[in-house]
């Protein structure tokens, strides 16, 4: 499936080929950190298929726990998280952040990882008070 999208502001825009499977939930406490949320949906695109159409993103490289570095996309001037990658030249597969997807709605993600440090009340969320708008 060809996706693409961009982040809040519009200056980093991309676009890459996925499998509509290899959309997943992370619930590691580094995603929980760095969405500044319960958890991150991602997406991983075909190797070597994402590409930038527009801006530069900035990199934070953060060690993953086996001790290997990931890079962290995200724009410099809005501040949206765009992707995460290995380090390096080679193809690669990014991990694109499935809420600046213009397709999100179409992919449902369908495996849920690092659970251990799932926050033990996302199963309840169709219990809270839901309002249409602000």
């Amino acid at each position: 499936m060809k996706i693409d999208g961009h982040c809040h502001c519009g200056a980093i825009a991309y676009e890459a080929e996925t499998d509509p499977d290899k959309a997943s939930i992370c619930h590691c406490t580094d995603c929980q950190t760095l969405s500044g949320s319960a958890f991150r949906t991602v997406i991983a695109t075909r190797e070597g298929s994402f590409r930038l159409l527009s801006g530069n993103p900035r990199i934070y490289v953060k060690t993953a726990e086996s001790g290997a570095p990931r890079q962290q996309a995200f724009c410099p001037n809005c501040g949206t998280p765009i992707y995460s990658t290995s380090v390096g030249d080679a193809p690669k597969v990014h991990f694109i952040r499935l809420g600046t997807v213009r397709q999100r709605r179409e992919l449902m993600p369908q495996t849920q990882i690092w659970s251990r440090s799932a926050m033990p009340w996302l199963g309840q969320l169709g219990a809270i008070r839901a309002v249409e708008k602000q």
